[in-house]
């Protein structure tokens, strides 16, 4: 494939997984493993998760709904201790992997977010200084769920995506740590790349775009 555009997801990518955060959570409080992922997928597309992440309920609103979900599992867990959670450490060798791509392609970033952590608003001190203020910059289009009414793994945000970098899907490669973001991706016909961990995502997107990132790696 003729690369053009190299799109990737925030959150799992250019930092840790927040499902590390969500099994230590657990663990210390004693809940069953992977609780919190398994509210996240019940009723994936309508429940607080996915509200959030549109725009569509505030905070409180999540905290509530959040609990109302968990408790339903048998497990009260207040929203407002998931959120913390979210923000991972940054991985920079991915970051790294962006600025050689930009070097060559178009680069854009999908990310599934919430107001209240990762987009301007109150606290836009701390989103300027944290992870994103720093990575968000280097791309040529972003596309956050919570400022665009719609979320992965709605196929409309990765042709909103291919619309704005002037490409067509099947000239992208696509990065994400999810399954279910990376299907309709694929679907589109864009090459997609599941983040499993740092080794195994620079070797594959290496095949894909004819790029060594040994040396900003080691940079």
């Amino acid at each position: 494939m003729t690369v053009e555009a190299v799109i990737w997801d925030f959150g799992g990518v250019f930092t840790t997984s927040p499902f590390e955060a969500f099994a230590r959570y657990e663990a210390e409080k004693g809940l069953p493993k992977d609780l919190i992922r398994k509210v996240n997928s019940t009723n994936p597309d309508s429940n607080a998760w996915a509200l959030f992440e549109r725009n569509e309920i505030d905070a409180k609103g999540f905290d509530e709904l959040f609990l109302a979900e968990s408790t339903a599992l048998g497990h009260p867990v207040p929203g407002r201790e998931v959120l913390p959670l979210i923000s991972g450490a940054v991985r920079p060798r991915m970051v790294a992997a962006l600025k050689a791509c930009k070097q060559h392609f178009k680069v854009g970033c999908i990310t599934n977010n919430m107001v209240s952590h990762h987009s301007p608003g109150a606290d836009e001190p701390q989103r300027a200084a944290g992870a994103m203020g720093q990575i968000l910059p280097l791309f040529d289009h972003v596309i956050e769920s919570s400022k665009a009414g719609v979320r992965k793994p709605d196929p409309a945000i990765y042709l909103m995506m291919c619309e704005a970098l002037g490409v067509k899907p099947e000239t992208c490669v696509y990065l994400d740590d999810l399954g279910i973001n990376c299907k309709p991706a694929a679907a589109l016909g864009m090459r997609a790349i599941k983040v499993v961990d740092v080794d195994q995502t620079l070797a594959e997107l290496s095949a894909a775009t004819g790029l060594s990132f040994e040396e900003e790696v080691v940079a």
